[in-house]
């Protein structure tokens, strides 16, 4: 579902309008490899104060930086938490979303350490969850022509085929899934469930799509590219496509199963059907099957691995229904967990 902006939410056929109450706490996590030059100033343009939201704080995500990262963030007033390796900017995300589940955020924001994204366009970001309009607010780069990022052109068309393979999975129509400048509800992170340790974005979407959380997109102009060092994530284009493709391919198997094994098992099925009529036709015609015997094999092994996808896709349908029921049992446990958590607090 992509909501516009005032919009109510329609959820399995009930529509709400929920008004989140004003005395909330903001957790803004920030997952940072080496930032030493640009994450002090990203902390320090934090605004103290958000409308709505009486508690502030900042999480540094350190993955296992080398230079100044750490210091600089303690310097600047954030709680550092630390990987003592680099894990990957999936990884850290996790470790932020948990650490802010922890520190009883109500609304969670992801942004960069590498000062492309303006830190004053937090309160735009989280404006829908206080209104109870969204679950998931992410800033799109793409959805105006006038914010159109400064970038390569390699760039701008990897991005927007990642966001046209994201947008078939899951039937929407998003302009911009590998956009790090993200907001949560506090319900929407306890329902995340990713697996990706190289990166989140692309995977969040599929994740929350089949959860059917309210999510929406928020025009924002955003730096194209970072002014020091490069992209631990983009830097290499090819490596950045393979991973996060199999990452989507993954997701893709696990919440369309059945389509995923069915559909080449009812193409090869039908392929050994067809081959197998046109011999079968052959044969009546000629009373031979010559000078196409070697098709006879071919017709049966294409039939029977038909078959064993098609049992497949049941099998991988029944487990993705499973699925489903760990998702919940999952989200109700950390429900659980995180308000005790926060009661010892």
């Amino acid at each position: 579902m992509r909501l516009q902006y005032g919009q109510n939410i329609l959820l399995t056929g009930i529509m709400i309008n929920v008004t989140m109450r004003q005395d909330m706490k903001l957790v803004i996590i920030i997952p940072a490899l080496n930032e030493a030059k640009t994450i002090g100033t990203v902390i320090q343009a934090i605004p103290k104060h958000f409308d709505g939201i009486n508690q502030t704080e900042i999480i540094v995500v350190d993955d296992g930086s080398t230079d100044q990262t750490v210091t600089t963030a303690q310097h600047n007033g954030a709680t550092v938490v630390r990987h003592q390796q680099n894990m990957g900017v999936g990884a850290a995300f996790h470790t932020g979303i948990r650490a802010a589940l922890e520190a009883d955020a109500d609304i969670i924001v992801n942004i960069d350490a590498d000062g492309q994204f303006n830190p004053l366009d937090i309160s735009t970001l989280i404006k829908p969850i206080q209104n109870g309009t969204a679950g998931f607010v992410t800033a799109s780069r793409f959805a105006k022509k006038e914010f159109l990022p400064d970038m390569p052109a390699i760039k701008k068309w990897g991005n927007m085929w990642m966001t046209r393979i994201i947008n078939i999975l899951t039937g929407q129509n998003f302009t911009d899934v590998s956009c790090g400048f993200r907001a949560y509800s506090r319900d929407t992170a306890l329902q995340l469930t990713l697996f990706g340790h190289f990166t989140y974005t692309q995977e969040t979407f599929i994740d929350l799509t089949f959860k059917r959380v309210a999510m929406l997109e928020v025009p924002l102009k955003i730096r194209g590219e970072r002014e020091f060092g490069t992209s631990r994530v983009a830097s290499n284009l090819w490596r950045y496509g393979t991973k996060a493709a199999t990452i989507i391919f993954r997701a893709a198997r696990d919440y369309y199963s059945f389509y995923f094994f069915g559909i080449p098992g009812v193409t090869i099925l039908g392929l050994g059907i067809l081959i197998g009529l046109f011999l079968a036709y052959h044969y009546y015609q000629t009373g031979q099957t010559s000078p196409y015997r070697s098709l006879v094999a071919v017709s049966g092994v294409l039939m029977i691995l038909g078959l064993l996808f098609f049992f497949l896709s049941m099998l991988a349908d029944m487990l993705h229904r499973n699925r489903l029921l760990l998702d919940e049992t999952l989200y109700l446990s950390r429900k659980a967990a995180f308000k005790n958590n926060a009661k010892q607090q």
